[in-house]
C-alpha cells in the first residue's frame, strides 16, 4: 500500500497546497513560502516586544493575550514555532496561539529564536531558555502566575520544548507545570521504521529531515550529541513535567514520539498521547477544517486548559 492510498481522505487535498522543496538547496526559497492565512481574533491582542536573547542581541518575543485582560493574573504558555530548526518565525503560528489564549485563558509568548544553519545548536534552545527565564523573572510585571508556566510547540518546536524541559530540570531553572511537544523532532539518528517509511516529497520526509538535522547540529553532527539538541538521547526523563503529545500515523516522527511517550511513562511522568490514523506531518494546519484536524486541535487545546486548571 503506497503513501497516498493511506492518507485520510479529507487530508489528501493538503498534499497539493504547497510546492515540494528539498533541503538544503531550497532553504532560502522555503523560507519565503507564505504561512497559511489565519483570521485575526477580536478577543486577542498581539504585540511584539524585544528581550535579550542568549546571543546577547535583541530577540523578538510575540505576545498573545486576552484583549480585555485588565491586569488579571493568568497562566503562561511559552510556544516555540516549528520548521525543522531551519525555517519559521513566530507569526506562522498566529492562529494556533490565538486559539490557546481563547481556549485556556492564558498569555502566550513565542520567541523568534535563531535558526540554523546560520546559528546551529545550541543557539535555538538557548534562546528559548532565555525567554523562559525572562517570563519567570518578570512574572509580576507581566501579571503571570509563576506556578502556571507551560511550554509547547510543534515539530522542531516540539523538539525545543522537550529539550527545554530537560534543560530547565538540569539547570534548576524556572518551574514548568506542563509540557506539550507536539509530533516532536527529537531524534537525530533517523533509525526508526517511520523515519525510513515516509519519503513522499509532498510532506516533511526523510531526506529533508536528514538535511535539517545536519544543519542544526553543525560541527556537533559527527561527535557526541547533546540531549539538549536531540532529547531522545537523554539518559533519563524522570522529573519532567506532565506531558501531552500527539502524532500522525504517516509522520516520520511517529516512532520516536511513541518511544518518547513510553519512556516518560516508565520514568514516572504523567503523559497523555494521541495517534491519528491517515495523518501526515502538520496535517491539522494544512487542512484545518478536516474532522480529524479539528479533533487534533481540540485535543491539545483541552489538554493545556486542563493543565492550567490543575
Amino acid at each position: 500500500m503506497n503513501f497516498i492510498s493511506r492518507v485520510n481522505q479529507e487530508l489528501k487535498q493538503g498534499l497539493t497546497l504547497s510546492p515540494p522543496f528539498h533541503l538544503p538547496e531550497d532553504l532560502m526559497q522555503a523560507r519565503t513560502i507564505p504561512p497559511i492565512s489565519t483570521t485575526r481574533s477580536e478577543r486577542v491582542r498581539i504585540t511584539d516586544r524585544y528581550i535579550v536573547g542568549a546571543g546577547g542581541q535583541d530577540m523578538l518575543l510575540r505576545v498573545y493575550e486576552p484583549i480585555n485582560r485588565d491586569g488579571e493574573v493568568l497562566p503562561a504558555l511559552l510556544w516555540s514555532h516549528g520548521g525543522g530548526y531551519v525555517l519559521g518565525y513566530p507569526g506562522v503560528d498566529d492562529g494556533v496561539c490565538q486559539s490557546f489564549v481563547e481556549a485556556a485563558g492564558c498569555v502566550v509568548f513565542s520567541p523568534d529564536y535563531r535558526l540554523a544553519p546560520e546559528h546551529p545548536f545550541p543557539a535555538g534552545i538557548e534562546d528559548c531558555y532565555a525567554a523562559l527565564v525572562w517570563i519567570a523573572e518578570n512574572a509580576a510585571e507581566l501579571h503571570i502566575d509563576i506556578n502556571r508556566i507551560a511550554i509547547g510547540g510543534p515539530s522542531a518546536g516540539g523538539g525545543l520544548t522537550a529539550a527545554l524541559a530537560l534543560l530547565a530540570r538540569d539547570r534548576s531553572g524556572p518551574a514548568i507545570c506542563f509540557q506539550m511537544p507536539l509530533y516532536p523532532m527529537i531524534d537525530d539518528r533517523n533509525i526508526t521504521p517511520s523515519s525510513h517509511e515516509i519519503t513522499n516529497p509532498a510532506v516533511w520526509n526523510r531526506a529533508n529531515n536528514l538535511a535539517a538535522w545536519k544543519m542544526y547540529l553543525g560541527e556537533h553532527a559527527n561527535g557526541e550529541i547533546s540531549p539538549y539538541a536531540a532529547p531522545s538521547r537523554a539518559q533519563s526523563l524522570a522529573g519532567l513535567p506532565p506531558t501531552y503529545t500527539c502524532v500522525g500515523q504517516l509522520d516520520p516522527f511517529r516512532d520516536e514520539t511513541i518511544e518518547y511517550v513510553a519512556r516518560l511513562a516508565r520514568d514516572g511522568v504523567d503523559v497523555e498521547f494521541s495517534l491519528y490514523p491517515g495523518a501526515y506531518h502538520g496535517f491539522e494546519h494544512t487542512v484545518p477544517d478536516a474532522e480529524i484536524s479539528r479533533c487534533a486541535k481540540d485535543g491539545y487545546f483541552n489538554a493545556i486548559a486542563r493543565a492550567f486548571r490543575r
